[in-house]
């Protein structure tokens, strides 16, 4: 993208030269485009000289909104990475590049650069916007985890959550995004330990996130845990099993009758929410039809 193809791109040049800057990196994650050297040496110069200094937030989330919607959400990351302006207006994703995280073949990976390929794959899932958000940041805690324990990131929920919640007030982003990134953050990683739970883990995991009375919300969920499976090295062509499976699990939960639940229960004498989880944990085990279910954990797993 040239600077005169550029200009031609964004239509009437805006006001504020911190506004071009921006849109020129969103409109790079539109289908085949791209910042050539001489726009990003210029886009560099402009940062340098300061031309994001004082922009209002508020501002800035359009253009992210534009870039995030775009074929390839990573190409505006780049951009505004590679000109020093990422740093600048979301630190905290820009933080991540350089931290290592585990995974399979290599061992270990760039969170950055992960983090570029999970919106890429949000985006070529055709992901709503919400979900390609929180693929922006769910993992903005890992930033500064202990040395000691790289490449593991204990307690990044902890501090994710705040950060997360900043973001979202900065740019004034609506509360729904804010409320799934911190849904996101805190369920992802059960949802990819899924297949070594036990059917009444499981149970409460759907019940946690409210997958039965939200079940868009809970499709959203399973979109961004796929997104992030597939983002890692080798893994972009394969199936994310955790997904069928955990519909599999809330269709059987679904077919439970309350009614049934409660007036068995009452004549027990047992606590409503408990038989409810133990009937819907029954359901899973015989959906799933493995014999290691077929009994109630200990739910310590999935808290």
């Amino acid at each position: 993208m040239s600077s005169d193809l550029s200009r031609s791109a964004l239509g009437p040049v805006l006001v504020s030269p911190a506004l071009n800057l921006l849109r020129i990196a969103a409109m790079a994650a539109a289908d085949n485009g791209e910042v050539d050297a001489e726009t990003l040496a210029n886009m560099r110069a402009q940062v340098t000289a300061g031309v994001l200094d004082g922009v209002a937030p508020s501002m800035v989330w359009p253009e992210f909104e534009r870039g995030l919607l775009g074929e390839a959400p990573s190409r505006m990351l780049r951009a505004l990475r590679d000109c020093g302006a990422l740093a600048q207006v979301l630190p905290e994703v820009d933080a991540l590049f350089g931290v290592p995280q585990s995974a399979d073949d290599p061992a270990e990976v760039d969170i950055g650069d992960h983090v570029l390929r999970v919106v890429d794959e949000a985006a070529r899932c055709r992901a709503p916007l919400v979900v390609r958000f929180a693929a922006l940041v769910f993992n903005v805690g890992k930033a500064d985890s202990p040395r000691e324990h790289l490449p593991s990131h204990y307690r990044h929920i902890e501090r994710g959550r705040p950060r997360i919640e900043s973001i979202c007030v900065r740019f004034g982003v609506p509360d729904a995004f804010r409320d799934f990134a911190l849904l996101a953050i805190a369920e992802c990683e059960r949802v990819h330990r899924a297949a070594e739970m036990r059917a009444g883990s499981i149970a409460a995991l759907l019940e946690r996130v409210d997958a039965f009375a939200r079940a868009e919300r809970f499709e959203h969920l399973l979109t961004l845990c796929t997104a992030e499976f597939r983002a890692f090295p080798g893994r972009a062509s394969l199936g994310y099993p955790k997904a069928p499976m955990l519909r599999t699990a809330l269709r059987a939960c679904g077919e439970v009758e309350l009614a049934d639940v409660a007036a068995a229960s009452a004549a027990a004498g047992a606590d409503l929410a408990e038989a409810m989880l133990e009937a819907r944990a029954a359901a899973v085990a015989h959906a799933l039809r493995s014999a290691r279910w077929a009994g109630m954990p200990d739910l310590s797993d999935a808290t």
